[in-house]
């Protein structure tokens, strides 16, 4: 039936906005899980290596995005700079493909230098859309975007409402995380940040003995440790080792060693002459050994770190009982850095 607009009075054409409103929703809303990633880092990337390094390793993300999403089923809805928005019909298998996708940036920057890793955040939020099956839109897309800036650099935000829709096996690898406020949303909003990696391999953060200080390890898959705070204007290890005592201090090298994730587990390479032991074995310059939860490595002999699971890392809720047993897209599409 087609309608004369201009004919219509205003009682009747509130009638037929709700009509309008309510085929719309009929036909077209749906609950979808909804994913976006999103390079860290990329602005500063381009200003120091070009746009040709650039493109290449936002070309990467989607490159490894792709060979990645058929384990679930989602699709990629759109691509702006450095960013990738994708959905998926549940929550699972959205994180089943980001955390296939993690695993695969693990094992591509095993082939890369330090200074050309890609690293990616993630965030996930699951809620009723309107698609047509080629545009999704919707006040959910807005937030899942948004959550994903909350990310730390290879970390995963997950939203309550994506978190209530997980799994046991997944669920349980959720930590609470503090309310944010978010740009363009009226109330803060509760997040959790999801362990993809299997926890019982990959420590969570490390406790220095002789300072008394525990430091959650970055989620990057290279962390360094020395007693260099910065160099030539940029950060010089994600993690700072100094001693109560001067001298003792001086003893530390500027670089002393590094944590590197590898797609299985986590080894130590010692990059200092000074000594560096892990459970008493020491480990020459240039040379690697594994460590995991619990291992104790020795700096310089002045130094005792302890690497350790954080114990807050548990379920939200109730765990899912069929589990028993069981273990830079941004809203205004601009280059994210």
């Amino acid at each position: 039936m087609v309608h004369d607009l201009e004919a219509l009075s205003m009682n009747e054409l509130i009638h037929l906005q709700g009509t309008v409103l309510e085929a719309l929703r009929r036909r077209f809303e749906r609950p979808l899980a909804l994913v976006f990633t999103d390079v860290v880092g990329s602005t500063a990337y381009f200003a120091r290596y070009g746009d040709i390094a650039g493109r290449s390793l936002q070309q990467l993300h989607f490159d490894l995005l792709s060979r990645a999403l058929p384990l679930g089923g989602g699709r990629i809805v759109d691509t702006a700079g450095d960013g990738a928005f994708t959905v998926f019909s549940t929550v699972d298998q959205a994180v089943d493909v980001v955390a296939r996708l993690l695993l695969t940036v693990s094992q591509a920057n095993e082939q890369r230098s330090n200074e050309h890793h890609l690293s990616i955040r993630v965030g996930v939020h699951y809620g009723p859309v309107l698609t047509d099956g080629v545009q999704v839109t919707g006040d959910a897309v807005n937030l899942a975007a948004r959550v994903a800036g909350t990310a730390d650099p290879g970390g995963v935000r997950v939203t309550r409402a994506a978190s209530g829709e997980l799994g046991g096996r997944w669920r349980v690898r959720c930590r609470a995380m503090p309310p944010v406020e978010l740009k363009g949303i009226v109330q803060p909003v509760e997040l959790f940040a999801l362990e993809w990696r299997d926890p019982t391999v990959f420590p969570t953060k490390v406790r220095i003995v002789e300072t008394n200080e525990e430091h959650v390890l970055p989620a990057k898959d290279t962390i360094t440790f020395g007693r260099l705070k910065e160099h030539d204007g940029r950060v010089a290890n994600d993690i700072v080792l100094w001693h109560p005592d001067v001298q003792a201090t001086m003893r530390l090298s500027r670089w002393h060693f590094e944590l590197r994730r590898t797609p299985n587990r986590m080894m130590l390479r010692a990059v200092s002459d000074q000594m560096t032991e892990v459970d008493d074995l020491p480990v020459p310059r240039g040379t690697e050994a594994p460590v995991g939860p619990n291992s104790v490595i020795r700096v310089a002999r002045v130094l005792t770190l302890q690497l350790l699971l954080d114990a807050r890392n548990s379920s939200p809720g109730e765990e899912d009982p069929r589990a028993a047993g069981t273990l830079g897209f941004t809203v205004d599409q601009r280059r994210n850095g």
